[in-house]
């Protein structure tokens, strides 16, 4: 069996280093694009989302399709660095599920810039002193957040990609048992994922709402009897114990992030286009501007309603559509929902994100 191990592992040297050649081999033909492409965006979403669908279509195991993405989005984010170190805001502080989106969509190599608010992150990237952005849009147990669609409204800056979260909320304290805890710090949509949760465990316990889940974590730990909802992330990050894991009360409760920046991103082949309108006010109108949707078979994945800030009981619509703004079928329907709206703005087409 010895004998076995020792020719089984030096293999394994032998294949580390082809790989290391190989990866090597990659990020020379990578870093010469760049240098062809001059002053470029370096970051393409597209195209980094055709070679992972690719690499997923490729694989035959044993790796599973998720660890095999994973891999690849580090040796991608290590090329990007290689022509320009990427500046990426998000809403912070540090241990947010907002920074581990910007790590799952950019990898270790892009620099993450914590910041106080939505509007923050967005004025980041709208002053240059961001390349990118990432922010919460909708999550599947409370719905849209409101913040983030009226920004996208009003800003100029374009959704680039999105990045699927799955969020496992923890119960982090210094107290050394549930029974301990008086209070419970957490950002309010958690304290709501939350609910059953802490209506059976800690049913006495004050719920306390903040701004983020990182900042709860900090708090409470500064405080004896203090317990905070917050990833495992910030359990290492504030040196806190995890009392409890996946408190969430949905098990498949996932939060939607956006890439916001200011590119227009080409079709990658399994695209999303975010669209907001606002429709005139008389009767039917609503119907009226979806109906270009069906006649030209486009498929609607998302809808919902927003105050428009402008007028009583004014309200600006959000949408997704599957395709991209320049396919045939979507661009029709587009310039028909255009010609028929009091307003409308495309947010951004993208590359469908991986679940």
């Amino acid at each position: 069996m010895d004998d076995d191990i020792g020719r089984l592992r030096d293999r394994i040297d032998e294949i580390d280093a082809k790989v290391l050649e190989l990866v090597s081999e990659r990020a020379r033909c990578a870093h010469r694009i760049g240098e062809l492409k001059g002053g470029a965006a370096v970051y393409r979403p597209e195209r980094e989302a055709q070679v992972l669908r690719r690499l997923r279509d490729l694989n035959r195991g044993p790796l599973p399709g998720e660890s095999v993405e994973r891999l690849f989005k580090e040796i991608i984010s290590a090329c990007r660095a290689l022509e320009r170190t990427m500046r990426v805001a998000y809403l912070g502080p540090r241990g947010t599920y907002s920074e581990e989106a910007v790590r799952k969509q950019f990898g270790s190599h892009a620099e993450g810039e914590p910041c106080a608010s939505i509007v923050e992150v967005f004025q980041r990237v709208e002053s240059g002193g961001a390349g990118y952005g990432v922010v919460p849009i909708e999550n599947s147990t409370e719905g849209g957040v409101g913040l983030t669609l009226d920004r996208l409204v009003s800003s100029g800056l374009r959704i680039c990609g999105e990045v699927l979260l799955p969020i496992h909320h923890c119960l982090l304290s210094r107290a050394a048992a549930i029974a301990d805890v008086a209070r419970v710090y957490a950002h309010a949509q958690s304290l709501a994922q939350c609910n059953g949760w802490l209506a059976r465990h800690l049913p006495a316990a004050d719920r306390i709402p903040c701004s983020s889940n990182a900042e709860a974590a900090r708090r409470a730990a500064q405080e004896g009897g203090a317990a905070a909802i917050a990833s495992r992330a910030a359990a290492e990050l504030y040196e806190m114990a995890v009392l409890a894991a996946n408190i969430e009360d949905q098990a498949n409760n996932t939060t939607r992030f956006v890439v916001i920046g200011d590119q227009d991103v080409a079709p990658s082949g399994r695209d999303r286009t975010s669209v907001a309108m606002a429709a005139p006010n008389r009767p039917g109108a609503l119907h009226e501007l979806l109906g270009p949707l069906a006649e030209h078979n486009v498929s609607m994945s998302r809808f919902e309603s927003r105050p428009s800030g402008t007028g009583l009981w004014e309200y600006v619509f959000f949408f997704d559509v599957e395709g991209h703004q320049q396919d045939t079928a979507v661009a029709a329907a587009l310039a028909e929902v255009r010609a028929r709206a009091a307003f409308v703005k495309i947010l951004g087409s993208y590359p469908v994100a991986a679940s």
